[in-house]
């Protein structure tokens, strides 16, 4: 039985985190130098991206599975690490806005935009990627967990292989007790970009979207690195039976059409 349906992100039960007047997640590090021509794209895009999430987030019809997972994480107390696959981050962007939760972003060109992009809707950025800057983002990550902000991982990004997910969150429940989330976002008619590596996904507007919500998952702070890889295993494992209800929703709605 599917559980009720909302028309926008539920409230009722939501935990708003007041962001700060910047949502910007100062590193050591200094920051990347942009050419004035990047500048003015980055801008352009920054602003032509929030745009689209907000006019077409507003006219999705959602419905929500799972939501008593999120609200038991949340009575931990301990904060959330939301989990969820590269290609799933416009709906996610939307779904999830304005709850100050940070996302680790690149520091590369799409990275810069996309951080924008988020910050407009609500997130913060703490800017890093597998690839560089990890361990000073991942401090940062945990630092603004311990402040009571939660975090968020694409967790086969930047560069994949998709659907695979890669350690960033059982490290960081690791050195906070923070609860992984395991989420995915399932659309009824999306524009899919097939020439990009995780084969982004961006709705149709009016389309149906479903969010499917798995049980949290904590890494014990002692845990050994065989533990820790049993953690990695449990949220592949969680995010691909996700992967396979969203499927089998979407395939439902196509056969009663």
């Amino acid at each position: 039985m599917s559980e009720p349906r909302f028309e926008v992100p539920p409230t009722s039960a939501q935990k708003e985190l007041s962001a700060p007047a910047s949502n910007e997640v100062r590193l050591g590090a200094n920051p990347r130098i942009f050419r004035f021509w990047e500048r003015v794209q980055i801008l352009l895009a920054s602003w032509i991206g929030y745009l689209l999430v907000l006019l077409i987030g507003r006219s999705l019809r959602w419905e929500v599975h799972g939501w008593e997972n999120w609200e038991a994480a949340t009575k931990m107390g301990r904060g959330l690490i939301y989990t969820f696959w590269h290609r799933e981050i416009f709906s996610a962007c939307w779904f999830w806005r304005k709850r100050g939760i940070v996302v680790m972003t690149s520091r590369n060109f799409d990275g810069e935009y996309i951080a924008r992009i988020i910050q407009k809707h609500g997130y913060g950025a703490a800017r890093g990627s597998s690839t560089y800057g990890a361990s000073q983002a991942l401090t940062e990550m945990i630092d603004c967990l311990r402040d009571g902000r939660d975090a968020a991982f694409t967790i086969d990004g930047p560069r994949g292989p998709r659907y695979v997910a890669k350690r960033g969150s059982v490290m960081l429940s690791k050195a906070t007790g923070a609860a992984i989330l395991c989420f995915h976002v399932a659309l009824r008619k999306a524009f899919v970009l097939s020439g990009t590596w995780d084969q982004t996904q961006f709705p149709q507007p009016f389309s149906r979207a479903a969010v499917f919500i798995a049980p949290p998952i904590v890494v014990a702070p002692q845990a050994s690195e065989e533990e820790q890889t049993t953690a990695l295993e449990q949220v592949q494992s969680e995010l691909d039976a996700l992967r396979r209800r969203g499927e089998a929703w979407v395939e439902g709605l196509g056969n009663t059409e």
